[in-house]
């Protein structure tokens, strides 16, 4: 089965990130379209106003979206008082399915100016000409839902604007803060993952193992959870599906470190000079975490340099460490320390780990022996027994690290 969304539901969403279902993500946007405008507003009858006679006097349309028929012509008569000039037509799921149709197609002809309706223009609508939209109560709204409608605009070459109308957010629940929240931090083009991954934090995966679509995981957090899910996979691939999953246990290819520590005395950060907002300098360690490949590394860094300037050196070498951590976990290590000039890294802790029967361990061990007057293995006494240790002297910068793992 080959599903096709912009939105993945959570349940949907989860069996791809559990290795129950192969996910492809496609992010080029067509070209010539820009990131569509979101904005959170109060009902304001002035700025809605203003934000309707712009689009009409770019020789644009609007949504306007109530998803109360009861009071959708109401809401049609306050926007034709604010706006008089402005042709408004009125759409529902209600009307006859003929009428609906031929109100539809003269909105895509330019007919009128503004359409009201509920949410059955949610999807299979292209309206080029339209770019601004306004979703009333949109509080009420899942993730997935606003993100669509916000597609209904942006769907040319023109600046497009997207206005969540909602009460003030001490009056909305907090799943509802949280949903309108992301849509506002992720609105760049080709974040619909983004938006599905966050839907899934709030709501919650469900049970794995019953029909249960909803639930928490506020208590360990989402990236804890992923991590204990993945660890229970790999388990069972090992043992119980063995001869399935022969391929993914082969111990040359296998990846036995996932998550390496780094301790440096080094300074490894956004300098609060460099990005200012805290928040937003949480995202970018965050999305710096996820990047696996060097190209991925370097379009990151990239993005820094077009967003805030040159790098400062602290900056580059928390690239630089990503680099490490990437190599150090290819060769077993699990803990890195760079501290005082030296750098220690602790090999697998157990000690029966396939990895010790590796062809990358034994590369080690003849890179060791050959270069003696480098660095040296040896053992040391931990609280957990036993720790196999790769010691590094005059390590006195972050490009002399790796420099050195580099040769391994």
């Amino acid at each position: 089965t080959l599903t096709l969304t912009a939105t993945p539901i959570p349940r949907t969403l989860q069996f791809s990130l559990m290795a129950a279902r192969d996910l492809s993500v496609i992010t080029t946007p067509p070209p010539n379209r820009y990131p569509i405008e979101t904005q959170v507003i109060r009902f304001t009858e002035e700025l809605i106003r203003d934000a309707i006679s712009y689009e009409i006097q770019r020789n644009g349309q609007v949504f306007f979206i109530n998803n109360r028929i009861e009071n959708i012509k109401e809401v049609a008569g306050l926007i034709q008082r604010l706006v008089p000039d402005a042709r408004v037509g009125i759409g529902h799921g209600q009307m006859d399915g003929k009428k609906l149709e031929e109100l539809m197609l003269a909105f895509m002809e330019g007919e009128f100016d503004v359409l009201v309706a509920t949410t059955i223009i949610e999807s299979g609508l292209d309206v080029p000409n339209a770019n601004t939209i306004f979703v009333n109560n949109a509080h009420n709204f899942g993730l997935s839902d606003l993100h669509q409608m916000r597609g209904r605009v942006g769907r040319s070459n023109k600046k497009a604007f997207c206005y969540f109308i909602t009460p003030p957010y001490s009056m909305m629940t907090s799943e509802a803060q949280k949903r309108i929240t992301a849509l506002e931090q992720f609105s760049e083009l080709g974040s619909g993952f983004n938006i599905a991954m966050k839907d899934l934090e709030i709501r919650g995966a469900g049970d794995l193992l019953g029909g249960e679509q909803s639930g928490f995981i506020n208590d360990i957090g989402f990236d804890t959870y992923q991590k204990i899910m993945n660890e229970a996979i790999d388990e069972l691939k090992e043992n119980e599906f063995k001869e399935l999953y022969e391929a993914d246990n082969n111990i040359e290819t296998k990846e036995f470190v996932k998550d390496i520590l780094i301790d440096a005395d080094f300074e490894l950060l956004f300098p609060d000079d460099y990005i200012n907002s805290v928040s937003e300098r949480l995202v970018l360690y965050n999305e710096l975490g996820t990047l696996k490949t060097e190209e991925q590394l370097l379009l990151f860094e990239q993005k820094l340099m077009d967003r805030f300037g040159p790098l400062p050196k602290q900056a580059m070498d928390l690239l630089k460490s990503v680099r490490i951590k990437w190599i150090a976990s290819k060769i077993g290590i699990e803990k890195l320390i760079m501290k005082q000039g030296k750098m220690m890294g602790y090999f697998i802790s157990d000690q029966q780990s396939n990895f010790y029967q590796s062809n990358r361990f034994l590369k080690v061990m003849q890179f060791v022996q050959q270069n003696g007057n480098l660095c040296k293995i040896k053992e040391k006494e931990t609280k957990n027994g036993l720790r196999l240790l790769l010691t590094f002297e005059q390590v006195k910068s972050v490009n002399k690290a790796l420099e050195l793992l580099k040769m391994i």
